[in-house]
């Protein structure tokens, strides 16, 4: 499949960026998350006022949450799925009108102001219905059942954009509605399995190269499937219920599994090599996040819903889709599988940015001026990402590195 693969992208003589669907999707993701950031800051001090029939925080949930993470999402599996299935990517001018459709989304949302609600709902959740179709036939056609899960998680997340506007065409605040928690939780999900898998993966893949020592436990033994289980239960919890002590312990049961589940992996091994260690990080914002929601539902007033919540959406969410999209644009276009001094300062950026926001809960006092730092350290991330590793996501590699 590879070689026919390779044949069918060099077939292509159009734009370099065609050639593959994580090369416009990863770089029209960080672009997003950088731009729409700097139109938060912008809103946040008062200096520009948003055309959107939303109210400026659900926007600002929707855009990074089902804008940017939708990109990041489709560029994955787009690049995935025909690993998986051995079936060929899409290439050329189908993925150029997937990634238009994904635009228009982004431009419907900003620009609603003024329409009604349905023809913006219509035209943003085009992409997911597309995306699903797409994949979905890849994998039936390819009977790569094994990965209807992945299908099926992509599926809750299109559930959740579709809520998300229904929520808001109603008047309810959605950045704290149903469907916002049912995105959110079905990304966690996502992160979980696929991260799950690839994690332990990549870490021993590295840690062979190195030689002796400790290796990751294998992936999806009989505790990863009951910590998966428990962490779904959880956060049905919290997107049904999301005030009740159940739901706070079930959380802070989840967050313990997976830290266990994470600490079977020797990330302690990796740190020689940021590229793998990031993995480990960003996965550990995951039982991270879920332990501080459930300790500000059980004990509220300890950092605050919205920065609890944080650690899941900007930190687990934003650090591994950049850690995944550094790796896979390296591997993908043939450079070396390892983190220079700007893909460092990147992952950096990030963690400053959820700290920031984390401890800006923390202390009220202080959060004007924390938002704004958090919010350029995040802007600092994306932009370098699209400074660093957009020049190989538009440059046609050579016909050895496919």
């Amino acid at each position: 499949m590879t070689e026919t693969t390779a044949r069918q992208m060099r077939a292509w003589i159009g734009p370099a960026i065609l050639t593959y669907g994580f090369r416009p999707f990863f770089l029209g993701a960080t672009l997003w998350a950088a731009v729409a950031m700097v139109v938060w800051i912008g809103v946040l001090t008062g200096s520009l006022r948003l055309p959107t029939a939303f109210d400026a925080v659900s926007w600002h949930a929707h855009e990074f949450l089902f804008g940017y993470l939708g990109a990041v999402v489709a560029g994955f599996l787009l690049t995935a799925v025909p690993n998986w299935t051995g079936r060929l990517p899409i290439v050329g001018w189908p993925l150029g009108a997937l990634a238009a459709i994904w635009l228009a989304g982004r431009v419907a949302v900003t620009l609603s102001g003024g329409l009604k609600p349905l023809p913006i709902a219509l035209i943003d959740l085009a992409f997911p219905a597309v995306l699903a179709l797409v994949i979905g036939r890849e994998i039936f056609v390819g009977k790569n059942w094994r990965n209807l899960t992945v299908l099926g998680m992509l599926g809750a997340f299109a559930a959740g954009n579709a809520l998300f506007h229904w929520e808001a065409a109603r008047g309810v605040f959605a950045a704290q509605g149903m469907g916002l928690r049912l995105g959110v939780a079905a990304a966690i999900m996502m992160i979980a399995v696929i991260g799950g898998r690839i994690v332990p993966s990549f870490t021993r893949n590295w840690l062979v190269k190195q030689g002796g020592g400790r290796l990751p436990t294998p992936p999806m033994q009989r505790f990863d499937r009951i910590a998966l289980l428990v962490l779904l239960f959880a956060s049905l919890l919290w997107v049904l219920r999301p005030a009740d002590m159940a739901t706070g312990l079930a959380l802070g049961g989840a967050g313990l599994c997976h830290l266990i589940r994470l600490a079977r992996w020797a990330g302690h091994r990796t740190l020689a090599e940021p590229l793998v260690t990031v993995l480990h990080v960003a996965y550990a914002l995951l039982p991270l996040g879920a332990l501080a929601l459930g300790a500000e539902i059980v004990a509220p007033g300890l950092l605050g819903m919205g920065a609890a919540q944080h650690l899941w959406m900007g930190g687990a969410i934003g650090l591994m889709t950049l850690a995944v999209m550094t790796r896979a644009t390296l591997g993908h276009t043939g450079l070396a599988l390892r983190a220079g001094a700007g893909t460092v300062a990147i992952y950096a950026a990030l963690l400053l940015a959820v700290l920031l926001r984390v401890v800006a809960g923390a202390w009220p006092a202080a959060a004007p001026a924390l938002h704004a730092v958090s919010g350029g350290a995040w802007v600092a991330a994306f932009a370098g990402f699209a400074v660093f590793y957009g020049p190989a996501l538009l440059r046609r590699p050579a016909a050895k590195r496919l």
